[in-house]
């Protein structure tokens, strides 16, 4: 990944004036909004055909940067733009995945977060790495010819669960490994992971580590809802046996949990930051997601993680019963993101929470 000198870059920002840029989609309005709330500019990048939807919002937009194609993001005068605004670049869900991610490394725009992250997140078998150095309990792998079924088929990207599929043996797993390739939704078998299939409820973590308050704040929870598996649930068998689920994420759910579960999804979340400080420094900035399985015995497996803000956020637009027992006010991870830039900003640190 090429350097690209932070300090250098906002030597010729005027720090009264920042901006918070972001992709116009997953999470972009809770950003934005976040952003005017906290008293800062707001810049979104906005494709030609999303442009009619995103002018619905323009109370919480300055600045519009068209594009005709995601990948002009990285040209020359794009970048000039968003750095004559004083641009702090959000990455979300949709960012590496629409732009690529060799473009995204080297987008020579301040981000906040850690920009290190998005190579590892953006392969399934480095993520889950990642997760057992880390010392967090994920779920078993497999090697094509080692499969215990059921078993969990996942490609590499934020593809929202597209093509993901459960398999009972060897035959099933390369077959919808041949489709998926077919497809395009992956290139070989490089990019596919083979899981063990655990059985339980999903549930989905919201994290922020604050480098300014040196501390770890859980902002939520969430189950996702995914189409068709969840809408399979509502069928007799004798109708939905033989129509295969899918794990196309649609919506997102509220998910408060058992106070007793927190110690263990807190421990998790410190072990994945004290981890990224020591094999990426300087470790993981603002928000971060655990997605995980909680069995019936209470045991947590952790089987992804999102370095960066997640949709699932988005319905706690006001906050969420977590967010409150910190700051008492409305804060949605969005408006976390501003917070932190604007504290930053105030102690002189700006530099140390941006890479």
């Amino acid at each position: 990944m090429m350097h690209i000198d932070i300090k250098e870059i906002l030597e010729d920002y005027d720090l009264d004036k920042l901006s918070i840029a972001t992709l116009s989609s997953h999470s972009a309005l809770q950003i934005l909004h976040g952003a005017k709330i906290e008293g800062l500019n707001t810049v979104l990048i906005v494709k030609k055909d999303r442009l009619w939807f995103y002018e619905q919002f323009k109370h919480l937009i300055d600045h519009i940067v068209l594009v005709n194609e995601w990948h002009e993001v990285v040209k020359a005068d794009v970048i000039r733009m968003l750095r004559a605004k004083n641009a702090i670049l959000i990455p979300h869900g949709s960012f590496v995945e629409y732009v690529g991610l060799d473009r995204a490394e080297k987008m020579e725009v301040p981000m906040f977060g850690l920009r290190s992250l998005l190579r590892v997140e953006a392969s399934q078998k480095r993520k889950m790495k990642f997760l057992r150095d880390a010392g967090i309990k994920v779920p078993k792998e497999y090697d094509l010819d080692d499969l215990v079924p059921p078993v969990i088929v996942k490609f590499s990207g934020a593809k929202g669960g597209r093509g993901y599929f459960i398999a009972n043996d060897k035959e099933e797993v390369k077959k919808g490994i041949e489709e998926a390739i077919g497809k395009g939704l992956v290139r070989d078998m490089d990019e596919v992971l083979i899981q063990e299939y655990v059985i339980g409820v999903p549930a989905y973590y919201h994290f922020f580590y604050s480098p300014v308050l040196k501390r770890l704040e859980l902002l939520g929870a969430d189950i996702r809802y995914e189409s068709n598996v969840d809408g399979l649930k509502r069928l007799p068998h004798r109708i939905s046996s033989g129509i295969e689920p899918s794990f196309v994420v649609v919506g997102n759910i509220p998910l408060v949990l058992r106070e007793s579960l927190l110690l263990k999804i807190m421990d998790y979340g410190y072990k994945f930051v004290r981890h990224s400080q020591k094999e990426l420094p300087p470790g993981v900035i603002g928000p971060f997601c655990l997605e995980s399985i909680i069995k019936d015995d209470c045991d947590i497996i952790v089987f992804e993680f999102s370095g960066r803000i997640v949709a699932g956020t988005n319905i706690y637009v006001m906050g969420s019963p977590y967010s409150w027992l910190y700051w008492n006010e409305p804060m949605s991870t969005g408006r976390r993101i501003a917070r932190e830039i604007r504290m930053a900003v105030e102690k002189g640190i700006l530099d140390k929470i941006l890479t």
